[in-house]
């Protein structure tokens, strides 16, 4: 069976991998004030039809903080997980912000709906959190695994009073180049979607290709290399997100 691999760290086999992850995080109760207490699900869906996201990176946390935004840099932890799957990087730097409350981590690629490469994974996946105080927004990035350095995810979103669907497009880094050959794209590109190459893949950034880019809407895949446009392309948007509030447990 063969084993899916980002930055080093191999997913476990994919037969004994759950396809829809689900994460419910306990509450802080001594910060159920006003602003906390609030318990949502959010539940990313792939509309694509032949790109699979990496497992999500998703942050709860104040207005002040910043995942990435479109015209400025990405930041180390964006360009690790739109290069090469690695989220060690946002997830430490989440973690380490006084800014944000709870940091979640997927833990399967979410692939395309038809899940073209026979997985055992899921097109969507959904997780539960409970807000903290003044923690009102919410952000969350996923690699699209079938490129060079392409992403998707939502910045910033205010947490809704009942429920709320964001369409969110796909966007690059613009941090390494566009080659579209497999031996610049992560291992599990193949074996996601089904499209074989004599390239063994890559995990790891490679200098010669570098770029100092700012973040742009992905233009998408041309196909003049390993990729194939009429297979790995899409059309905006490339993901839903829903986010529900399904529980209020406020102190006032």
């Amino acid at each position: 069976m063969k084993l899916f691999q980002f930055k080093g760290r191999r997913l476990a086999n994919v037969a004994a991998v759950i396809a829809v992850a689900i994460i419910t995080l306990p509450s802080a109760s001594a910060d159920r004030t006003f602003f906390g207490g609030e318990t949502y699900r959010i539940t990313i869906t792939n509309l694509t039809t032949g790109q699979p996201f990496t497992p999500p990176v998703i942050a709860v946390h104040n207005p002040r903080a910043n995942v990435f935004a479109l015209g400025t840099p990405a930041s180390e932890g964006v360009r690790q997980i739109a290069e090469n799957g690695n989220n060690a990087p946002l997830v430490a730097a989440l973690s380490a912000s006084p800014d944000v409350s709870e940091v979640i981590e997927g833990t399967a690629p979410i692939v395309p709906a038809a899940n073209p490469g026979g997985t055992p994974f899921d097109s969507q996946a959904t997780f539960e959190f409970t807000t903290q105080t003044r923690r009102t927004h919410i952000s969350f990035v996923s690699m699209l695994i079938c490129t060079n350095d392409g992403f998707t995810g939502i910045n910033t979103i205010r947490l809704p009073r009942n429920s709320t669907t964001i369409l969110a497009r796909g966007y690059e880094t613009r941090t390494e180049q566009n080659t579209e050959d497999f031996a610049d794209i992560v291992p599990p590109c193949q074996g996601l979607i089904g499209v074989s190459s004599d390239d063994a893949g890559t995990g790891e950034s490679n200098p010669a290709l570098g770029e100092n880019g700012i973040v742009i809407p992905h233009q998408g895949v041309v196909g003049d290399n390993d990729l194939v446009s009429r297979v790995h392309n899409w059309a905006d948007p490339v993901a839903k997100i829903v986010i529900e509030r399904v529980r209020s447990d406020r102190r006032y």
